[in-house]
């Protein structure tokens, strides 16, 4: 759930004198409890405003959505068809542990993850002019 300390992620922004003081002034009011409250409500709201561009978004760039998972015996049935796979993924994409890099270079053509891509720091270093 958002605003769990440990599965956030701290940015930091630059807002000009008069948004901030209407922020403050919000704060206040008691409109909001913090800054950060009105900020993490802000950008939820923009989200939700933007959803289905989101979407569209998603599936024009093919992209999935959530988590995708490589195993060694994924990408060995991969190497023995003779095929690639591009991974594409908004969320979360693992290789698992035991994917040896020249595997991983044969089968994997490109990686472009918006979100977290996690793998041996040896595939990671075997892909990394693949890696978006």
């Amino acid at each position: 759930m958002a605003g769990e300390p440990d599965r956030t992620e701290k940015i930091t922004i630059n807002l000009g004198p008069v948004d901030l003081g209407r922020i403050d002034l919000l704060v206040q009011e008691g409109f909001f409890t913090t800054r950060t409250d009105f900020i993490r409500t802000a950008v939820r709201n923009q989200l939700a405003t933007s959803e289905r561009a989101i979407e569209q978004t998603v599936a024009r760039r093919t992209l999935v959505l959530g988590t995708q998972h490589f195993s060694r015996r994924d990408l060995e049935a991969l190497r023995d068809a003779g095929e690639q796979v591009h991974i594409r993924v908004l969320g979360l994409a693992t290789v698992a542990e035991d994917v040896p890099p020249e595997l991983a270079t044969a089968t994997i053509a490109s990686v472009e993850v918006l979100g977290a891509f996690r793998a041996s720091r040896a595939v990671k270093a075997a892909l990394g002019p693949r890696i978006v």
